[in-house]
């Protein structure tokens, strides 16, 4: 199979970025079950959704790859676009002050708070552990498997890149969670979520018009101007906000 070069390192970041904003949330839901209910469900809950989300991606990323090319880029493409679109909106919001910021340690506090609540588990197994660690695994990783599938599917040999990226994501993800056993509140989510929108945006409006058809300029070459464009627009659409914004 060969590797279309010109797509790989945009694959392989834009993975690995929207891969680890989810598994940062991830991350603080899963620390709350282990710390206010023990650590062998949630690591259970967890690692049963990761089973069941690397099943799902080994399935139909290749699924996708044996379409004819320009009848995934017009399914999967708009869905990219906007998956895109709703992360940039909600960055573009955060970033001009019109919603509030995601806080990882006031989201980890609660989550303890309301686990704590429930009966105290019993010996050897925790029903409700393993059903919070499960839930928010599969709520996070099924985003993440939608980005792979979507990335993996745009040409041939990419669901491999799309992959590693989102496995480093991960690696990264649970060293610090052991390190510093504690939400990683210091990422910057907002940014990253801001970047990712871009490039999601920008990879969906690049597939979508290879797949009516269209000959971009300068080919592959032509996402790095989609990427510009909608940065530029992006940042635009924050100074906009922040001046109709009205100020308490």
């Amino acid at each position: 199979m060969i590797v279309d070069g010109a797509r790989v390192w945009p694959t392989v970041v834009a993975a690995f970025l929207g891969s680890l904003v989810e598994f940062v949330e991830a991350l603080t839901v899963v620390l709350a079950v282990g710390t206010a209910r023990g650590w062998r469900g949630a690591l259970i809950g967890s690692g049963a959704a990761f089973v069941l989300l690397l099943a799902l991606v080994a399935a139909l990323g290749p699924a996708l790859a044996r379409l004819p090319l320009h009848i995934v880029q017009l399914t999967v493409g708009p869905l990219l676009l906007l998956f895109g679109m709703r992360w940039l909106r909600k960055a573009i919001l955060r970033s001009a002050g019109v919603i509030p910021r995601h806080d990882e340690q006031a989201a980890y506090a609660n989550n303890t708070q309301s686990l704590r609540r429930h009966a105290a588990a019993r010996p050897g197994w925790d029903a409700v552990a393993v059903a919070a660690a499960f839930k928010i695994t599969m709520l996070e990783g099924l985003e993440v498997a939608f980005i792979l599938i979507a990335l993996g599917a745009a040409g041939a040999g990419l669901l491999v890149p799309a992959s590693l990226g989102a496995l480093a994501a991960l690696a990264l993800v649970v060293l610090l969670g052991i390190l510093v056993h504690r939400p990683l509140a210091s990422i910057p989510e907002n940014t990253l979520k801001f970047i990712v929108g871009v490039l999601l945006t920008a990879f969906g409006t690049f597939w979508v018009g290879e797949g009516m058809g269209f000959a971009w300029p300068r080919q592959d070459g032509s996402i790095l101007g989609l990427v510009a464009g909608f940065l530029a627009v992006a940042l635009l659409a924050i100074r906009r906000c922040r001046t109709h914004t009205p100020r308490g």
